[in-house]
């Protein structure tokens, strides 16, 4: 909707300008600071309008250009940020495993061994 309306208000401006241009069709002196020119405004309107057109778009297209760059180089550092967290908790994750697989051979050679001396095997080995 936002686009719509800046279409519209263009369409807008331009058509003024364009008005204001036809009204004043007459010849106007220019000083170029080495020269002067006879021009019709109606072609000096113009050529400004032309020109701040370009000025503003051009603007315009590097603003969304450096935008854009700045997303992608943002978007590569969350990337490395979510690899590395991932990295980090599977880290965790096989800490974790290493310290409950550390725990189970001693509570299952406690079990071994309380099964072995029920038996009758004093040493505790099966």
């Amino acid at each position: 909707m936002k686009m719509q309306w800046a279409l519209i208000a263009g369409l807008v401006f331009a058509l003024l300008t364009g008005i204001f241009a036809v009204i004043n069709v007459d010849s106007v002196q220019v000083n170029l600071l080495f020269n002067t020119v006879q021009i019709p405004l109606i072609l000096l309107i113009l050529g400004c309008t032309l020109i701040g057109g370009i000025i503003v778009g051009s603007y315009g297209i590097y603003r969304q250009y450096r935008l854009q760059r700045e997303n992608k180089q943002l978007k590569l550092r969350v990337s490395e940020l979510e690899s590395s967290a991932t990295s980090n908790a599977s880290l965790d994750s096989f800490k974790s495993m290493d310290s409950l697989n550390s725990t189970e051979p001693d509570s299952l050679l406690e079990n071994d061994s309380i099964q072995s001396q029920r038996k009758g095997n004093p040493t505790g080995t099966l």
